[in-house]
């Protein structure tokens, strides 16, 4: 079966791709969602009867849910046209003053959890295939406060671009999402004091189905990155031409 595999399948931006997928890519008969929240993930599949659904159950937070993952691509043998790497978490707070299990944790969920899932992946996924990895505004400069999942997410572009241009001759086309501030539950996750900061509260809002939407048409034109609305645009831009001492006045969470 042609197969669209997603982690962070379960709420926002994840949940968003599989409409996205949907719509764009009928060919696509199966979906691997990919989450920890596994009755979240059936409810999921009970909105799809049409279409063949697994609803796997996975801590990507940990080295042996990839044992896992392997183990059943071995034996299933999926015909991968689509992976979404969704899954991942932020958290605000004073390095310093911050939990170290919490902090570690961005990076191997973020990046390592991220890399393991491509390379897995790979020997599965078709000609003309996608693979989406979401990053971050916060890729395009530091963000004090949110220090370490800023790192976590430039990792993700820089990489995303490299295996953008790897894996052309192979007809793999790569794309890092950098969405803005979208109406999910990541901000309550991260732990951003509602009306306090001086960044998050005065950003535009981004719509997470509008950014899947937009992003899977824009991998499929073989774009590297996407980025919506001309604000977060223009941001890119400036985290490019200025000093990030500078942008760091204004980034602060």
């Amino acid at each position: 079966m042609v197969t669209a595999v997603i982690t962070g399948a379960s709420s926002g931006l994840g949940r968003e791709y599989i409409n996205a997928i949907i719509a764009q890519y009928p060919s696509v008969d199966a979906f691997w969602l990919i989450s920890r929240r596994k009755e979240v993930l059936k409810e999921i599949a009970q909105e799809h009867p049409d279409k063949t659904i697994a609803a796997i159950s996975l801590d990507l937070g940990k080295e042996e849910s990839y044992d896992i993952f392997e183990r059943l691509l071995k034996e299933n043998n999926p015909e991968i046209k689509v992976l979404v790497n969704s899954a991942g978490y932020g958290k605000c707070a004073d390095f310093y003053s911050s939990n170290r299990t919490l902090q570690t944790g961005m990076i191997d969920l973020n990046c390592r959890g991220l890399v393991s899932m491509i390379r897995l992946c790979l020997p599965y996924m078709l000609d003309d295939s996608l693979v989406l990895n979401i990053s971050s505004i916060a890729a395009f400069a530091p963000t004090p406060r949110m220090s370490v999942y800023g790192a976590t997410k430039a990792f993700v572009l820089s990489f995303s671009k490299a295996l953008h241009d790897e894996l052309a001759p192979r007809g793999i086309k790569v794309t890092a999402v950098c969405p803005g501030v979208m109406e999910t539950d990541f901000w309550a996750v991260a732990n951003v004091p509602e009306g306090k900061s001086r960044l998050i509260d005065k950003l535009p809002r981004v719509s997470p189905q509008a950014v899947a939407v937009g992003s899977l048409k824009a991998a499929k034109r073989g774009k590297m990155m996407y980025t919506k609305k001309l604000f977060y645009k223009f941001y890119h831009v400036l985290g490019k031409l200025l000093p990030h001492g500078f942008l760091m006045e204004f980034t602060e969470v």
